[in-house]
């Protein structure tokens, strides 16, 4: 068999109405797997399924910050052979104007969300051991940050420092935890933060020396992260850089 194929996986997809979950939907699709996508935004959400390839696949409307809606969808879900975390916000500030209200609702969408989600998924023994895996998208930017993005860094450092904690607690059962360390890559995400400084934008593309990525360039990424190829692969933060 194939070991890059996604034949016989069922996935869940998170923050698929677009951007990266999107494309990482998309890609798994045509790899072979079964989807479970979900979102807050429906309209979206039902493009996104429009465009999968296969026709096993299911949607699911939740607000991830919504506890009674993580374990609304938790309760609906399969066995699952992956999971991919990509719901995040990128809200710029600097730390001089960072409030409690500003704090709490960023590290609540990039951070305990995705926490929150996993708790819910290995209490419910939603996970497959074995033949599982669990990639969480981080961001370049903790390993060379840009001024002004103290909250989305920090949440994601979080993360980075969870999914490393994560890997090791479930290494006994067969479940693969990785970190995606992305670079600024072409989605919605990007362009919100243009309108609000297209300064920041400007000087990390210029950091990238294969300039910014289009979202399949991490899409088929994780596609490898949750193939048996990548089977003894756990633990890890890739940069996804342009270099």
């Amino acid at each position: 068999m194939n070991a890059f194929s996604l034949k016989s996986k069922r996935l869940l997809i998170t923050g698929a109405s677009s951007g990266l979950g999107r494309a990482v939907a998309v890609a798994a699709s045509e790899a072979g797997a079964s989807l479970v996508i979900t979102g807050r935004n429906t309209e979206r959400l039902k493009e996104t399924f429009q465009k999968l390839h296969g026709d096993d696949h299911v949607f699911l409307i939740a607000d991830l910050t919504n506890e009674s809606d993580i374990n609304n969808l938790v309760t609906q879900l399969p066995l699952l052979n992956g999971v991919f975390f990509s719901v995040g916000v990128s809200a710029i500030l600097p730390a001089s104007f960072i409030t409690r209200e500003k704090l709490l609702s960023d590290m609540s969408v990039n951070f305990m969300a995705p926490v929150l989600l996993t708790t819910s998924l290995l209490k419910s023994k939603k996970l497959v051991n074995g033949k599982c895996s669990l990639l969480y998208m981080s961001t370049i930017s903790t390993v060379y940050p840009f001024v002004g993005g103290g909250m989305y860094i920090s949440a994601r450092a979080a993360i980075e420092g969870y999914a490393r904690v994560l890997a090791l607690e479930l290494a006994p059962k067969g479940i693969r935890v990785n970190c995606l360390r992305s670079g600024f890559v072409r989605t919605p995400m990007l362009d919100q933060t243009a309108r609000i400084s297209q300064e920041v934008v400007s000087k990390i593309e210029s950091q990238q020396p294969l300039g910014i990525g289009n979202p399949d360039d991490v899409a088929q990424t994780a596609v490898f992260y949750f193939a048996d190829a990548s089977k003894w692969v756990s633990g890890t933060n890739l940069i996804l850089g342009g270099g």
